[in-house]
Order: structure tokens, then C-alpha cells, then sequence
């Protein structure tokens, strides 16, 4: 039983770090905004009628 109970504790560990990383992450990185362009092509926008 030490064993799993030194797993469980080891697990517990990696999800309190990786937890803790999230946390430092969104308190102290702060996004810089900016515009995106992304071009579309006219064929895309007016796709040409088909022919019959």
C-alpha cells in the first residue's frame, strides 16, 4: 500500500505544479490586443453559377 499511496501523492503533486502554472499564467501575463486581417478570395464570396 506505500506504494500507491506514494502515486497518488506523486500525481497529486504534478496537478498542484501544472495547476499552479495555469494560475501564475492568467494573473500575470496580460495579452497585447491587435487587428487580424485575413484575406478571402472573390471566388469564395461570389462562387460562380454553375452551368447547366
Amino acid at each position: 500500500m506505500p506504494t500507491l499511496f506514494r502515486f497518488l501523492f506523486l500525481c497529486a503533486t504534478v496537478a498542484a505544479m501544472i495547476y499552479g502554472s495555469m494560475w501564475a499564467l492568467v494573473v500575470f501575463v496580460e495579452p497585447t490586443p491587435r487587428d487580424v486581417t485575413v484575406k478571402i478570395p472573390a471566388e469564395r464570396l461570389n462562387p460562380p453559377a454553375p452551368s447547366q
